[in-house]
């Protein structure tokens, strides 16, 4: 044995046979450990001293690498001989469901989330094995602080077992599965007080906000209000075209897999019901001869991701800069943006109408009921949201609530 410095306890174990490999000597809890590090000059002496030092913190942290290469060469023997890795079927598993995605951008995100979140704890598993308490070992640390995140990887997971079911590398219950499984050990989603919510606008601010946006020039501004009047989503109103706008039906309609709307391909067409003061910020916007989108940057294309958002923290600074308290969301205190008028507009109707809270949800794109409800109730209750939209905007506009009183369509004009 020849200690070879640079880490305590790494030597260089020379046998009769001339053998070389590297031993690190170490106290593991109560017992004394030598921990094969590979031979030499396969392993060199730099990497020999880096896999002593990564081993020794995992003792400082109570890990055994003794046990735990044994359990790991334990389980990938298992493996091989049952089926696949969490890994290997997550891969085979995203090269199929990626084709749904319409750009690189989003189907690179959609894969990172799983494989930094998941794969360190589920990655090298038979996905065979793989039980209710290893989700939790994923999920229980993400849940309270990122709750959005969690809920979606959540979901990933569920899909990846469920795939694993289908093509016969898994049997049994599914882990992930949320209800009747995982809602019994962890708290509702909406209930957890760390969800990422965007930030909103509160209700008093949104008449004050809404004069000081229609005070300001350019198209980013025009995209604003319209999104504020749709309650619909930055990409929605980004990559909206005239080809999807019916000016006499008043009407617009989005079609599945279109870029940026986050309405999936096997989806149905979502239509937005279009109110005259909506037509009206449409026919007043210039038109571009080259291109079919209704909201343009200045160069030609799309507003960027950034354009909303912008015009939302300026007129946010405004707001403080002549004495006010700008625009913030009434728990985080964070500045308003523009997602978040979305959680303004459905906190409006929950608090201030006696619209049905499922008129609300389907103006979201938000699914109503169970699977079954929505197979068979497919009626996205066009004119009931228009009627909706346009008491949303009186509103935004500070019409006084006397005139502004707000009634349900009954059943027949739907």
């Amino acid at each position: 044995m020849h200690a070879v410095g640079g880490v305590s306890g790494l030597h260089l174990q020379v046998s009769d046979k001339s053998g070389r490999s590297w031993l690190l000597r170490a106290r593991v809890g109560a017992k004394r450990r030598e921990i094969g590090l590979g031979p030499y000059p396969e392993i060199s002496l730099a990497v020999a001293r880096e896999k002593a030092a990564t081993a020794k913190e995992a003792i400082r942290a109570g890990i055994d690498p003794v046990l735990e290469k044994k359990a790991a060469r334990a389980a990938l023997i298992a493996g091989q001989r049952r089926g696949k890795s969490f890994a290997e079927v997550w891969k085979l598993f995203a090269a199929e469901k990626v084709k749904e995605f319409s750009t690189d951008k989003y189907r690179e995100q959609w894969r990172a989330g799983v494989e930094r979140h998941v794969m360190r704890n589920l990655g090298p598993m038979m996905v065979q094995d793989i039980g209710l308490h290893d989700v939790l070992r994923v999920l229980t640390p993400l849940w309270d602080a990122k709750t959005v995140t969690a809920v979606k990887l959540r979901e990933r997971i569920e899909k990846v077992f469920a795939y694993a079911s289908v093509h016969g590398y898994r049997t049994g219950d599914n882990p992930a599965r949320w209800r009747g499984n995982l809602d019994m050990v962890l708290a509702s989603p909406s209930k957890v007080a760390g969800a990422e919510n965007y930030p909103a606008l509160k209700l008093d601010d949104a008449p004050r906000w809404w004069a000081a946006l229609a005070l300001r020039d350019g198209m980013g501004a025009r995209a604003l209000q319209f999104q504020a009047m749709t309650a619909t989503r930055s990409g929605a109103i980004r990559f909206a075209t005239w080809a999807e706008v019916d000016l006499n039906a008043k009407v617009w309609t989005i079609q599945p897999g279109r870029q940026a709307a986050k309405i999936p391909s096997g989806d149905t067409a979502k239509r937005i019901p279009l109110t005259d003061e909506m037509i009206n910020l449409l026919k007043a916007l210039p038109k571009q001869s080259a291109q079919d989108l209704i909201f343009w940057a200045p160069r030609g294309g799309p507003l960027s991701d950034a354009t909303l958002g912008k015009v939302m923290r300026v007129v946010h600074n405004e707001g403080v800069a002549t004495g006010g308290k700008g625009f913030v969301d009434a728990k985080t205190g964070e500045a308003a943006v523009p997602h978040g008028l979305r959680s303004t507009f459905r906190t409006w109707v929950a608090e201030r109408t006696t619209f049905d809270g499922d008129l609300a949800e389907v103006a979201l794109f938000h699914k109503v009921g169970n699977k079954v409800a929505q197979a068979y109730n497919r009626a996205d209750m066009i004119d009931k949201r228009r009627h909706m939209m346009s008491e949303w905007l009186a509103f935004l506009r500070g019409v006084p609530a006397t005139a502004n009183k707000v009634v349900q369509i009954t059943a027949a004009s739907g």
